[in-house]
């Protein structure tokens, strides 16, 4: 069984936290970051050091070009190299690309909120 930790910020948290507990997964990490400046490089690298065999993924509910995605891509990717991960890339989800942080409707909201929590736990297509 592959192990997948998600890292994220904010309280996306608790909708994978939620459904982690729901679907009763038991091979994924959820590492919340409550803080993205300055970086926290140090305790990041302790905890992906525990999962240096794990797949990584950032997951967020603000579109690709928003958020934290572009930030802190690159300090997690650092800190994944130096843990000796064997994945290169952190794997992204999230929304995709947006003018607008809003959808415009609640029911699109749903829909898409749904499907980067089931891709940030590894439960899409």
């Amino acid at each position: 069984m592959l192990f997948r930790s998600v890292l994220c910020s904010g309280k996306v948290y608790y909708d994978l936290l939620a459904a982690r507990d729901e679907m009763n997964i038991s091979n994924v990490a959820l590492i919340r970051m409550e803080q993205l400046y300055p970086f926290p490089a140090g305790p990041l690298l302790a905890e992906l050091e525990a999962y240096d065999h794990a797949e990584f993924v950032w997951c967020q509910e603000e579109p690709r070009n928003m958020g934290g995605w572009t930030f802190a891509r690159d300090f997690i990717e650092d800190a994944m190299q130096t843990a000796g991960a064997v994945q290169h890339r952190v794997i992204y989800a999230g929304r995709d690309a947006a003018a607008s942080p809003a959808t415009g409707t609640l029911g699109r909201h749903k829909r898409e909120q749904d499907k980067l929590v089931a891709d940030a736990l590894g439960l899409g297509g």
